[in-house]
């Protein structure tokens, strides 16, 4: 048979049940704080931002990648304009603005 005695005094066994009794307190004023609506809130706006923050972040850097493949097709190493590249797609974008310009006036009639 497990030996059931206390060796502890009473003091001891008050003093213990004071220590538990604190440690509780602090335990449940933790859960408050976690279950408080300003807290489930706030912690969702933190979450939020941080999942817009990591969008905008990955956004970015597609967009600088494409940006820097495009500005490769036109510019060489040295950062002179490859004027073979350049030179056609000036042309085509002359010709579009050209077209709209005659489109609009030939509206305007």
């Amino acid at each position: 048979m497990a030996d059931t005695s206390d060796t502890r005094t009473p003091a001891q066994i008050e003093a213990d049940i004071r220590r538990r009794r604190e440690v509780l307190a602090e335990t449940l004023d933790e859960i408050g704080v976690r279950v408080h609506p300003k807290t489930i809130v706030g912690d969702a706006k933190a979450k939020v931002v941080s999942n817009v923050d990591h969008t905008l972040g990955r956004a970015y850097v597609q967009v600088n990648r494409v940006v820097s493949d495009v500005k490769g097709q036109f510019v060489d190493e040295e950062g002179a304009p490859r004027m073979k590249r350049v030179l056609p797609v000036a042309l085509v974008a002359v010709g579009v603005v050209g077209l709209l310009v005659l489109g609009t006036r030939r509206r305007n009639r």
